[in-house]
């Protein structure tokens, strides 16, 4: 990615573009940060998007990888990178496959959590694609 956001609102874009939303933490974090450091809250954006949009993946890959590294954590943030790798070209077969490979490190925790995680990230493309049509 050559073209880098510059201002809290193109940051803030960069989240509305992956996701079709901006996440409730996300916009509570740019709020106050907003408020009581906006030079923090562009440092921590700048990194971010260095290391989210890496020149040599490309956006399904990187999501992907995110998801499957947040799954084994047992992360509820799993599910909007799942969104994100559906939205970035992922297929639902990609996911379920990710699932099965972070049950290989986390066990039973992962694998059992699954079909939860997949139903929250289809109620979250609903979200997504009907917020795209407002």
């Amino acid at each position: 990615m050559t073209d880098r956001p510059e201002s809290p609102e193109d940051y803030r874009a960069t989240y509305e573009r992956m996701l079709g939303f901006v996440p409730p933490r996300v916009a509570a974090r740019f709020e106050a940060s907003g408020e009581t450091d906006p030079e923090l809250l562009l440092a921590q954006e700048r990194l971010r998007n260095m290391v989210m949009y890496p020149d040599a993946l490309d956006q399904k890959t990187v999501q992907l990888v995110l998801f499957g590294i947040l799954h084994a954590k047992l992360s509820d943030a799993a599910k909007l990178h799942g969104l994100a790798a559906l939205r970035a070209g992922a297929g639902w077969d990609e996911l379920r496959a990710v699932i099965d490979l972070a049950f290989l490190f986390t066990g039973f925790s992962a694998i059992n959590r699954g079909p939860q995680v997949l139903a929250d990230i289809a109620e979250l493309e609903k979200k997504a694609e009907e917020g795209e049509k407002q």
